[in-house]
């Protein structure tokens, strides 16, 4: 077994490139064959994992956005010999949601035990198409539009904080922000949907934003996205309601609403979309964008049993 590890040393402001020699330590020890590549752009992790013929393992070191561009490297790469390698994921970044989502334990040492251990499984992708990504953009997390998306915005602009409360004063910000929801429509293979929605949430994975539940029943091996729909509510009643997300308490509110989807599309009937997926951004006005999803597509190395 060969392994790829590729590390984005600016994650987690530094935490990146501090957890570089306990990463190699750990992989020396245990007697495996690896090579460790540092990121030198944006973009670079992603020619890097599609570029990664020979081996067998693709490990992410980073955060939420150097896992999507590991994730799109090893789909778009050439496996016309039929070998497609297992993505595995150190989660040293803000938010590491999709580590979260996939059963991928929080430290460096038990991450790299975890790889070390072995133990996979068939996950679910989904493929989002929108302004940024015309021709698409894999994500196995989840897409994020509206309200959140704005959060997710607004906390890159905030250079002093990081992590979970990077995120919370982004979503303080955004309720004085983003207040007035467009009207969309939601088509999926169900039927549509019409309304001024705030937010609409399509996750394969469980948490977004370091520590908003937003589909806290979502299984990434299911065939389905678990859609998170909020309808536009009362300024006074959006602070409590964003805190019933830190809680995963969401669940009966009258504005939330739960749906079960293989692909969607949005299209903005007034006002527009923002949007990101696992973090990139594909649009922040955008008129109309498209998911679909892709049942076991990915191999994950992960730790079963972790969160029972």
């Amino acid at each position: 077994m060969k392994y790829l590890i590729i590390v984005n040393p600016i994650s987690g402001r530094g935490h990146g490139e501090r957890s570089i020699p306990e990463i190699e330590e750990h992989f020396r020890s245990a007697g495996l064959d690896f090579t460790l590549i540092r990121t030198e752009r944006q973009g670079h992790a992603l020619e890097l994992a599609r570029d990664s013929s020979g081996y067998d393992v693709i490990v992410s070191a980073g955060g939420d956005g150097t896992a999507n561009e590991v994730l799109n490297g090893i789909l778009e790469a050439d496996h016309s010999r039929g070998f497609q390698p297992v993505m595995a994921i150190i989660p040293v970044g803000r938010g590491n949601d999709l580590a979260y989502s996939m059963d991928i334990p929080p430290t460096v040492a038990e991450a790299c035990q975890c790889i070390t251990n072995g133990s996979r499984r068939a996950i679910d992708v989904g493929r989002v198409y929108g302004e940024n990504f015309p021709n698409g953009r894999y994500f196995a997390n989840g897409v994020g539009v509206g309200f959140d998306a704005v959060v997710g915005f607004e906390s890159l602009k905030l250079k002093l904080l990081t992590g979970f409360a990077s995120y919370i004063v982004a979503a303080l910000k955004t309720t004085l922000l983003y207040f007035n929801a467009p009207e969309l429509k939601l088509v999926t293979a169900e039927g549509e949907h019409v309304g001024r929605y705030l937010m609409v949430s399509v996750m394969n994975g469980i948490r977004m934003g370091g520590g908003f539940y937003m589909a806290p029943e979502s299984n990434p091996e299911d065939g389905k996205f678990d859609m998170c729909v909020v309808r536009q509510v009362r300024r006074r009643e959006l602070l409590p309601l964003v805190s019933k997300f830190t809680k995963g308490s969401q669940k009966g509110d009258p504005a939330v609403t739960f749906l079960r989807t293989d692909h969607l599309d949005i299209q903005a009937l007034d006002g527009s979309i923002p949007a990101h997926a696992d973090g990139e951004t594909v649009c922040e006005k955008g008129n109309a964008i498209r998911i679909e999803l892709h049942p076991g597509k990915l191999d994950m190395i992960y730790q079963p049993g972790l969160r029972n």
